[in-house]
């Protein structure tokens, strides 16, 4: 796990998730929309290369974040609703930790950025961790979202220039797993030597691709655009070994950031 043993412990112990939201003022479910989001995105993410100065001064994005506040997620009617809402809100409060000066580069940074700054959704906080591990993962059992959530740094997937929407998402998760699993810079295949030269995010996250699939490989061809590769992936036997995570930050840093670790 990335950020070790003891820090894990640590983490587990400040744990804190929602059981119950109480927005002010809340949105009724059809007033839900992340268009703002959308149109932050569009604006100012180009090949999942962000440039954070321009989402500081762009008041759409302050104007998203508000609105998470204002919704009671449990009120949702459908799953793709509410999937969709949790994955938005971590894209968007993920892009808000770096706007406050908090940076994933470091052990310590990590620890900071996933479970020492809360956002406000539904008129309660939640930490980047928790959303991540005790809401998508546990409530969702969806394996598709670890490619569709985007912790601001390099190794992890692009960061869309769109937001995820209900009536979409089905096609969106198959895009961007495709867009992850078949890019060499993330993961990559040596047929003549049998390796797969993987991402991280399958060895942290593996039990959730086995529970999928049965293995990591067998997850992984389902989504391997090379029609022979995955006859290959398929009838040989793999070695599978790690590339190293990029935790630099994926794109152009705030104005005067602070070190990593430090708010």
């Amino acid at each position: 796990m990335w950020m070790g043993l003891g820090m894990a412990v640590m983490l587990t112990a400040c744990s804190t998730v929602p059981t119950s939201f109480r927005p002010k003022e809340p949105l009724r479910p059809e007033e839900v929309s992340h268009q703002l989001l959308g149109q932050v995105l569009a604006s100012h993410v180009k090949d999942g290369v962000v440039d954070y100065p321009a989402v500081h001064t762009d008041d759409r994005f302050p104007a998203y974040l508000a609105q998470l506040d204002r919704v009671d997620p449990e009120a949702l009617a459908t799953r793709h609703e509410r999937l969709t809402f949790w994955i938005n809100a971590y894209n968007a409060f993920a892009v808000k930790g770096i706007l406050d000066r908090f940076s994933p580069a470091s052990l310590v940074g990590r620890y900071r950025y996933f479970i020492g700054r809360d956002y406000r959704v539904g008129g309660v906080a939640i930490n980047l961790y928790d959303l991540e591990r005790q809401i998508l993962i546990k409530q969702f059992h969806e394996p598709l979202i670890h490619f569709a959530i985007v912790c601001a740094s390099v190794s992890c997937p692009k960061l869309q220039p769109w937001s995820y929407e209900p009536d979409q998402l089905t096609v969106q998760l198959d895009r961007v797993a495709r867009e992850f699993i078949n890019d060499p810079a993330r993961n990559r295949f040596d047929r003549k030597n049998k390796v797969a030269s993987l991402s991280m995010i399958f060895k942290w996250f593996e039990e959730d691709f086995t529970k999928a699939a049965g293995s990591v490989v067998s997850y992984i061809t389902r989504y391997v655009n090379d029609p022979e590769l995955v006859q290959d992936l398929m009838q040989s036997d793999y070695r599978i070994e790690y590339l190293e995570y990029d935790w630099s930050l994926n794109g152009l840093p705030p104005q005067e950031i602070t070190h990593a670790g430090q708010s």
